[in-house]
């Protein structure tokens, strides 16, 4: 049985397209088009991740194509004029690029994607090199993890870590991502941490703890 997918090169698309500094703005809409994709990684020499493109870049071509902003919108807005005015990707993209490392927890990127607000991380090594795509389906694969996976991990890694003289007195149920516990134990400070533990089992939706004391 495969171990939870704890961190981000256990569900990353490794496939991921991209373009280069100098893509022109036809190809980047074509490409996206083409892949269906609304982001992409822009790299420069072997691979290295520079930037990123997306169709929130590409915008501002469309919304000011047949009106000129007023000065106190071009103030407002500069980045969006000027791209606006862009051709290539060098012009477009967003730099620095949002990224991620493949050894990053799940727990991280879903953190940086809430914090910055964007739907994919490209994933690259200590040195910007693109190593694939993590985006927020991939973060949610841990939810398909079944029942019988989820009741297995429990059991080996919470409830024989804290209960090893219990452990055969409890009984874990899964349904649906729901985890109760049931059964009689010696310590019931322990339970909170129970509680804890279970939830960080990738792929547990809550937690019902029924344990009592002796």
């Amino acid at each position: 049985m495969p171990e939870t997918p704890h961190i981000v090169s256990d569900v990353m698309t490794q496939t991921v397209v991209a373009v280069g500094r100098d893509a022109p703005f036809k190809e980047i809409v074509r490409t996206m088009e083409q892949w269906k994709v609304s982001a992409m990684p822009v790299l420069e020499g072997e691979g290295r991740v520079v930037g990123v493109v997306s169709e929130a870049d590409l915008l501002p071509k469309e919304e000011f194509r047949d009106s000129d902003p007023s000065l106190s919108e071009q103030r407002g807005r500069l980045s969006d004029v000027a791209k606006a005015g862009a051709v290539t990707a060098r012009e477009l993209m967003s730099t620095p690029a949002i990224t991620v490392h493949p050894n990053a927890t799940l727990a991280e990127a879903a953190r940086i994607m809430a914090v910055r607000h964007v739907k994919r991380l490209p994933v690259v090594d200590d040195i910007g090199m693109l190593q694939g795509i993590v985006s927020r389906a991939d973060l949610l694969k841990v939810f398909l993890r079944s029942d019988e996976e989820i009741e297995e991990e429990v059991r080996r890694t919470v409830v024989s870590y804290l209960f090893p003289a219990f452990s055969h007195a409890i009984h874990v149920d899964v349904h649906e991502g729901v985890v109760t516990l049931r059964g009689h134990i010696h310590d019931t400070s322990l339970i909170s941490v129970a509680v804890r533990l279970v939830r960080a089992v990738e792929g547990v939706v809550d937690v019902e703890p029924q344990l009592t004391g002796e």
